[in-house]
C-alpha cells in the first residue's frame, strides 16, 4: 500500500467494516505513536457507529491534545488485502486544525505485521 505524505506525515485509506457495511475513509495518518485506532465520529457515523446510552466516554491525551472519545468493537479494518477482524476502534471528534480522518495505531499496525518503508513510501501489510 502506497503511503502519501502530507505535510510531511503519512496517510492511508481504510475501509470500515461495522455490521455488515462498509465505509472507505481516506487521511488516515499512519502513526505509530499511538497505541490505537481513531476515527472521526463524523465519518462513521454514515454506517451507524454513533454514540449509545451506555457507551463510556474516555478521554485520551496526545501531540494533538485532549480528545474525548467512545468505544465500538467492530467487524474489521482493511487496507489494500489485509484485513484485521474483530477490532475495538475509538472514535472522536479529530479537531485538530488539519484535515485528518483518523489515527491508525499500533492495534492495527501490530496484527498486520506492519512494516513501514518511509524510503519508498510503502506500508507492507500481511
Amino acid at each position: 500500500m502506497r503511503l502519501t505524505l502530507k505535510d510531511d506525515l503519512p496517510f492511508v485509506q481504510l475501509t470500515v467494516i461495522h455490521r455488515g457495511a462498509e465505509l472507505t475513509i481516506s487521511d488516515v495518518l499512519v502513526d505509530t505513536g499511538s497505541a490505537t485506532t481513531i476515527l472521526a465520529a463524523d465519518r462513521v457515523s454514515q454506517i451507524g457507529i454513533v454514540p449509545e446510552p451506555s457507551d463510556t466516554l474516555y478521554t485520551i491525551r496526545g501531540v494533538g491534545g485532549i480528545e474525548t472519545v467512545f468505544t465500538r468493537r467492530i467487524e474489521g479494518l482493511r487496507i489494500g488485502q489485509c484485513q484485521v477482524t474483530d477490532i475495538e476502534i475509538e472514535i472522536g471528534g479529530m479537531d485538530y486544525g488539519f484535515k485528518i480522518q483518523g489515527i491508525l495505531g499500533m492495534d492495527f499496525l501490530l496484527r498486520a505485521g506492519a512494516i513501514i518503508d518511509l524510503r519508498d513510501l510503502d506500508l507492507q501489510l500481511s
